[in-house]
């Protein structure tokens, strides 16, 4: 056994026990986002692909001949056409791109592929790109264009990881570093025939986009997720106030002997809001509007009994089917009517909408109080720490966005907005 074979055997061991370490990271973690999922189908498929190299190897020494030689060669020209196709798809899960220039890009790269695929298929009979002969691969004069397909999806993600504002100097960096060490161990080919100069620029590349990539990824997401249940227990006791909490009882204890039956109905809605307020605190999850619904019909009934005529509501409800992180209607609606109706002697109306466009659902809050300058009133300053965090929380959980609009004397409407 020379040196060489010795060389690419090493390589392809390696490889392959380093591929199997990530996988079984990746198929350990409970749940998987999806551009971990493109990632594991990338990674089992690179190892499948070192594994019959490293069976090949062997079969080269001990029974040596053009059919075997020409009938590997040609899966492995294939196996580095799935193999950047796997990536092409990894880098459009992990930059999240639009769904009309994702699906754009992927049929083009499809096409792409099947006309690489069939002419990898046809050097069989053409021997456009390659050749065996007494046992050994030979190159055509065509070979150049054999790599066709894998140097467009890398010239195409650089420029998509290059032009994207949603990936870090860190990931460009991963992504651009993976399409041209490919490039780097073409030439180191060259000078040194025989080894698998481009099988161990796979491996560092992988190990690259793996720390850089999914690593720090998951680092981030920690941090989110810790930096979310901070927000939340902010968000709770915000919502928990002293004295709500006593003139709601105050209310319950005097309409008892006038009312039993509304008294009734008044502590159940007030269990109810407690219920979602203390349910919001360990919820990390998204809720359905149905459930965020019943908590604000449970305010807006307390609020009525504490102020009677002063408080009308119409809600014009049209979509229920989606969800929404929990206390992100609520508060709207209460900052509607203590800082909105109620600063009116003759108190006014809250109006609650919901309904459905082609892109998103949304939500309406509207008042016809006091209003205010929105021009005048800085909404990201640590003063409004309620809209500050529902803003963040719909961002992060969500996809969502929160508008407020408002005039002095007409009212205010807050908009929000959960995309599909």
């Amino acid at each position: 056994m020379d040196n060489k074979t010795v060389f690419n055997l090493a390589v392809c061991l390696i490889g392959v026990l380093v591929f199997l370490v990530h996988i079984a990271n990746i198929l350990t973690k409970g749940k998987r986002r999806k551009d971990e999922n493109a990632l594991l189908a990338f990674l089992v498929f690179t190892a499948v692909h070192f594994a019959c190299y490293f069976a090949f190897c062997f079969l080269k020494i001990y029974s040596p001949s053009d059919s075997l030689i020409l009938g590997f060669y040609t899966g492995f020209y294939i196996a580095n056409n799935v193999q950047a196709l796997f990536l092409f798809l990894y880098l459009l899960c992990y930059v999240g791109i639009s769904k009309r220039w994702g699906k754009a890009l992927w049929i083009g790269n499809c096409v792409l592929f099947a006309i690489f695929v069939a002419l990898d298929f046809a050097n069989l009979g053409t021997h456009i790109f390659f050749y065996a002969k007494g046992g050994a691969y030979v190159r055509a004069d065509g070979i150049f264009f054999s790599q066709g397909y894998q140097f467009a999806v890398f010239l195409a993600v650089f420029l998509i990881a290059a032009t994207s504002k949603k990936l870090k100097v860190r990931a460009k960096v991963a992504f651009s570093f993976y399409c041209f060490l490919p490039l780097v161990a073409i030439i180191l080919q060259n000078l040194l025939p025989g080894y698998a100069i481009a099988y161990l620029s796979i491996v560092v590349a992988i190990e690259i986009l793996f720390v850089f990539l999914n690593v720090e990824k998951n680092l981030q997401l920690a941090l989110e997720e810790e930096k979310l249940k901070e927000v939340q227990v902010r968000m709770m006791l915000s919502q928990i106030q002293p004295h709500f909490i006593y003139n709601s009882l105050s209310s319950i204890s005097t309409l008892i002997p006038l009312d039993p039956e509304k008294a009734q109905k008044t502590l159940d809605d007030f269990t109810e809001y407690l219920r979602a307020n203390f349910s919001s605190l360990t919820e990390n999850r998204l809720i359905s509007f149905e459930d965020e619904l019943k908590h604000i019909e449970a305010f807006l009934s307390l609020e009525e009994v504490r102020f009677g005529n002063r408080v009308k509501t119409v809600y014009d409800i049209k979509a229920k089917g989606f969800f929404l992180p929990p206390l992100s209607i609520q508060p709207l609606v209460e900052n509607a009517v203590r800082h909105g109706i109620l600063q009116k002697i003759e108190g006014g109306t809250v109006t609650l909408r919901s309904f459905e466009e082609e892109d998103a659902y949304v939500v309406e809050v509207l008042d016809d109080g006091v209003g205010f300058d929105v021009e005048g009133v800085d909404l990201s300053s640590n003063e409004h720490i309620g809209i500050n965090n529902i803003r963040y929380r719909l961002s992060k959980m969500d996809k969502g966005t929160l508008r407020i609009e408002s005039h002095p004397g007409k009212g205010t409407k807050a908009t929000v907005r959960i995309a599909k």
